[in-house]
C-alpha cells in the first residue's frame, strides 16, 4: 500500500531498521534512532543497488516520489542513477562560482591599471553580491536572486549604489560569457526594476561677481596651506577633484608648464595634459616647498596617503558655503559656463580642457586634436580673468 504523509509522520522506530514501502522501489527507512531516510531500490547491470534521496520531512513524500520517477527515467535511458548523481555532484563542485568569476574580473581591472579609488568601489559593490550568492555556480544565479540584493540596498535608500551594483554584477556575467563559463546575463532582465532617482546637479557658482567673492574667501582661508592651494588650483585648472587630490609631483613639468595626468586616473581612461598658467606654476612652487613625498596633497597623518574625498568640500563649508552653493566638482561647471559665455574660445577647446569625450562618434573622428595652442592661451586668459574677479566690484 502506498505511503501517506500521516503514516510517514506517525511511524514509530523499533529496535531494528524498518523499511516502509511506497511502491516502484521507493522506501522510507525508519532507523532505531528515529531518523527517517528515503531510499530508492533498483537493479542495474544485474546488481541490486540503492540510491539515497534525502531525509524526511526535509524531503517530503511528494518530492521523494518525484526523485524516484527521475531515477526511473534514467534507468529507462540505461543510465545508473547513483553514478549520475555522483557525476552531477562533481560537476556542481567544479562549476565556476560567482565569487571566483568576480575575483577574476577584479584582477582583470587591476591589470588594466584602474585607479585604486575605482578598485575600492568595485570590490565594495561586489561584497554585497558575494555575501548573497558568491558561492553559487554562476550558471544557476537568476534575476530574482540579484534583485533581492539590489532591493536590500534600496531599502536603505542607497539607490545610486543599487544601480551601480546591477551594472557591476552585469560586468561579471559578461566576463563569464566571454570566457565561456556562462550563457546569459540575468541583469538585463532587471532593467527598469530599480527605483529611478533624478540626479541632482553638483552645486556651482556661475555668476562672475559671486565667484569673485568665493575666490577672495579662498585666498583668506586660514586652515591648512595645502588645502587653500588645492582650492585655488581647482579654480585655476578646474580638474575633477579626484584628479587633483591624487596628483603626484612626477606628473608636473613646471619648466614647460604642463601637468600630464595618466590614463589610470582619468574618468575616461585616456591620458590628459593640462597647460599650467603662470599663477598655477607659482602656487605649485610654493606647495613644493612645503610638501613631503611625491603626493601634492598628502594627508596630515601620512605623507603616503592623499587628503580625503571630503577635505576640499569641508573647507568650502568652513568658508560659509553650503553644499547646495559650492562644491569641489562645481568649479568645472563654473569654468565651463564663464568660458563659453565669453565667446572667445572654441567650444571644443573648452571641452578638451575639461577632458570630456565627444559622444558623437562621427564628430569625434574629426575632433581628435587637443587644441593645445588655444588651450594654452585660454588657460592663461582664465587665470588672469580670475585675478580680475578677485578685485571687489569687478565684472
Amino acid at each position: 500500500m502506498p505511503l501517506t504523509d500521516a503514516k510517514c509522520r506517525s511511524a514509530q522506530p523499533g529496535p531494528k531498521l524498518q523499511k516502509l514501502t511506497d511502491g516502484g522501489g521507493l522506501q522510507l527507512w525508519l532507523q532505531p534512532t528515529g531518523a527517517r531516510l528515503w531510499r530508492f531500490a533498483y537493479r542495474f547491470s544485474g546488481k541490486q543497488k540503492l540510491l539515497a534521496l534525502g531525509v524526511y520531512p526535509a524531503v517530503p513524500l511528494a518530492r521523494a516520489r518525484q526523485a524516484r520517477e527521475d531515477a526511473r527515467r534514467l534507468l529507462g535511458d540505461r543510465l545508473d542513477p547513483a553514478l549520475e548523481k555522483k557525476r552531477q555532484a562533481k560537476a556542481l563542485a567544479d562549476a565556476p562560482t560567482f565569487r571566483g568569476l568576480s575575483d577574476e574580473y577584479v584582477a582583470k581591472l587591476r591589470r588594466e591599471k584602474r585607479s585604486e579609488a575605482t578598485m575600492a568601489k568595485v570590490e565594495w559593490l561586489l561584497s554585497f553580491a558575494n555575501a548573497e550568492f558568491g558561492d553559487e555556480p554562476i550558471r544557476q544565479i537568476a534575476a530574482p536572486a540579484i534583485l533581492n540584493v539590489l532591493q536590500s540596498l534600496e531599502a536603505r535608500e542607497r539607490y545610486e549604489s543599487a544601480r551601480r551594483l546591477r551594472s557591476t554584477i552585469g560586468s561579471v556575467f559578461r566576463y563569464a560569457i566571454a570566457t565561456a563559463r556562462a550563457e546569459i546575463d540575468p541583469t538585463y532582465a532587471l532593467r527598469g526594476a530599480l527605483t529611478q532617482v533624478q540626479g541632482t546637479p553638483r552645486a556651482a557658482i556661475t555668476d562672475a561677481r559671486k565667484f569673485g567673492a568665493l575666490l577672495r574667501a579662498i585666498d583668506a582661508f586660514d586652515g591648512q596651506p595645502g588645502t587653500r592651494i588645492a582650492l585655488q588650483l581647482l579654480a585655476l585648472l578646474f580638474p575633477r577633484p579626484g584628479e587633483l587630490r591624487l596628483a603626484e609631483w612626477s606628473e608636473f613639468d613646471l619648466e614647460q608648464a604642463v601637468w600630464s595626468i595618466p590614463a589610470s586616473r582619468m574618468k575616461m581612461r585616456r591620458p590628459h595634459r593640462t597647460p599650467l598658467p603662470r599663477q598655477a606654476v607659482e602656487l605649485l612652487r610654493v606647495l613644493r616647498s612645503i610638501s613631503k613625498g611625491n603626493l601634492l596633497f598628502a594627508g596630515v597623518r601620512s605623507a603616503s596617503r592623499p587628503i580625503s574625498d571630503g577635505t576640499m568640500n569641508a573647507a568650502l563649508r568652513r568658508l560659509g558655503y553650503a553644499k547646495d552653493e559650492a562644491t569641489g566638482h562645481g568649479f568645472r561647471a563654473t569654468a565651463s559656463s564663464l568660458l563659453n559665455e565669453t565667446g572667445k574660445w572654441h567650444p571644443d577647446a573648452i571641452e578638451r580642457q575639461l577632458a570630456h569625450i565627444e559622444g558623437n562618434s562621427v564628430r569625434a573622428a574629426y575632433a581628435r586634436g587637443e587644441h593645445w595652442e588655444e588651450r594654452v592661451s585660454m588657460m592663461q586668459w582664465w587665470a588672469d580673468h580670475l585675478d580680475q574677479l578677485r578685485i571687489p566690484c569687478s565684472k
